[in-house]
């Protein structure tokens, strides 16, 4: 059996980061250097804004940031970096949600507006889901949560220009690979660019971007509560701008369909399907990474890269018992890549949206400008993480046969 490799022995931290991880230990503990304190990036936020009132249409957000806090602390096991990134994202989810608020508050218009029948593209991490969120982008009737929006929803000129806040949302999204050069071959990150959907979400202190960042088995996730304040932000976002449809993406959707319908009934959900025997150690990488960003405690034997299985023979069991709550629509991932305006054509074909010229030159044009692995090759074997590709495609049978998945070497 191959052994599966400690993080450490992967990634090579950068000598920067190494020394700034170092600080913590001089003073007994990176959480005496970078506190995470509650009520101190509450009441920051409120100072660094002149607001207070940081809405109330989600819920409970002040008991959710407690328990998130609180769980980073019990087992996030976060070093000075990872504790700097993220009582950032903290910090900057508050401010989100200030703004938003008196967004609302000066134009109480904004509540009112309706998010017509997105298309939202969910699927296993790793099966194509961000590639086909960027060519539906350039739709010209379409549009999608671009990065400096998602980690802003509000006018650009909270932060004086919209140049301005593509400047500051340029600089997060580049840390993440100077932290961890590694990041840049697996997701690319840019504040130009869409950003799926657990982004838009932060400010909730209930989506999947808290879980993802580290083991906090202690954190409890409140979908309800992210996706209401996932709507809020779409509409902030979609208020006084020209009607387009909104194009949405995370794998987490498919965890919560039916939360998904109920918060946009006219929703049409595209579900992406790879060999899954590629995307459990795929998937499994990206999230080890994601956490080693922050952490020196990742411990690869109690991430599960079996576990996504289970939600796919979910959602078969649905398809084939007519159960789904609302209209999903299938795109092989090897479809995709052969050809990929082909395979939209046919997506739109089916969803009965218009597929216009304009938009396959698009795509020609950008995928001609985005050489695949232009940051590097993301390498990987199943194995050294730890995944037996034979395994995941027996559980995953009939799957594989339901949707006539290729499978790949």
């Amino acid at each position: 059996m191959t052994r599966v490799v400690p993080l450490s022995e992967r990634y090579a931290r950068p000598d920067w980061v190494r020394r700034m991880n170092a600080m913590g230990e001089s003073v007994l503990g990176a959480r005496h250097l970078v506190p995470l304190d509650a009520e101190t990036m509450v009441e920051r936020a409120r100072a660094a804004t002149g607001l207070d009132d940081f809405g109330d249409w989600d819920g409970d957000w002040r008991a959710r940031l407690e328990n998130l806090v609180g769980a980073l602390e019990e087992t996030g096991e976060l070093n000075v970096v990872g504790r700097i990134l993220t009582r950032q994202e903290i910090q900057r989810a508050l401010v989100a949600r200030l703004l938003l608020a008196q967004r609302r508050a000066l134009a109480p218009a904004v509540a009112q507006e309706r998010i017509e029948a997105p298309i939202v593209i969910a699927g296993p991490a790793r099966s194509g889901t961000s590639i086909l969120h960027e060519l539906l982008w350039l739709d010209p009737n379409a549009r999608c949560p671009l990065a400096y929006e998602a980690l802003y929803p509000v006018a650009p000129d909270a932060f004086g220009s919209a140049e301005e806040q593509r400047r500051i949302a340029e600089c997060e999204q580049e840390l993440w690979a100077d932290v961890q050069p590694e990041f840049a071959t697996i997701h690319e990150l840019a504040a130009h660019l869409p950003l799926e959907c657990i982004a838009l979400q932060q400010p909730s202190f209930g989506g999947f971007h808290w879980a993802m960042i580290a083991d906090i088995p202690g954190f409890a996730l409140d979908f309800p509560a992210a996706m209401a304040f996932h709507r809020a932000a779409l509409q902030a976002l979609q208020h006084g701008a020209p009607k387009r449809t909104w194009v949405l993406k995370t794998p987490v959707y498919l965890m919560m369909l039916d939360l998904l319908f109920e918060t946009y009934p006219d929703a049409q959900v595209v579900v992406t399907h790879r060999d899954p025997a590629k995307t459990a150690p795929s998937g499994l990488s990206t999230l080890a990474t994601v956490r080693w960003l922050r952490s020196d405690a990742v411990d690869l034997e109690k991430m599960d890269g079996y576990g996504s299985g289970l939600l796919l023979l979910a959602l078969l069991a649905r398809v084939q018992g007519g159960t789904l709550p609302g209209p999903c629509y299938d795109v092989l991932f090897s479809d995709l890549m052969r050809d990929p305006v082909a395979a939209i054509e046919r997506l739109y074909d089916a969803m009965g949206r218009p597929f216009v010229p304009e938009h396959a030159d698009a795509i020609r044009s950008y995928l001609a400008s985005k050489p695949k692995g232009k940051h590097g090759a993301h390498r990987y074997s199943a194995e050294e993480w730890g995944v037996d590709p034979a395994r995941v495609r027996e559980q995953l049978a009939p799957y594989i046969e339901h949707y006539g998945i290729p499978i790949e070497k």
